[in-house]
């Protein structure tokens, strides 16, 4: 998933604000593999259609983390958006791949 970045408009500013997240998972198992990784990836298209106010311009995983890189609006923090992205992706990981919870100990 690659996508251009483009200028926020809003009423009084113009915004190019892109964060890079690195998540690595608990313990850093080897706990993502193809069926996981575009899980992540339609949870995240999912998230960018509700959510007006983020997108994600690429998403990259490996055996162990996940790397996102987000654009946001300068009114969301940091921790509003990665908060955001990880409880649902993690929710949504865990009910379609019972197995990846089972390697990390419970969750």
């Amino acid at each position: 998933m690659e996508q251009e970045s483009s200028y926020y408009h809003l009423s009084h500013n113009v915004s190019n604000l892109v964060y890079h997240f690195l998540c690595p998972a608990k313990y850093r198992r080897v706990v993502i593999d193809e069926s996981v990784d575009e899980c992540i990836r339609q949870t995240c298209m999912e998230i960018e259609l509700r959510n007006e106010w983020i997108s994600f311009l690429e998403i990259g995983t490996d055996k162990d983390h996940v790397h996102f890189l987000i654009q946001s609006v300068p009114s969301k923090r940091p921790q509003e958006i990665i908060r955001v992205v990880k409880s649902i992706t993690a929710k949504r990981v865990f009910a379609e791949h019972p197995e990846v919870k089972k390697k990390l100990w419970g969750g």
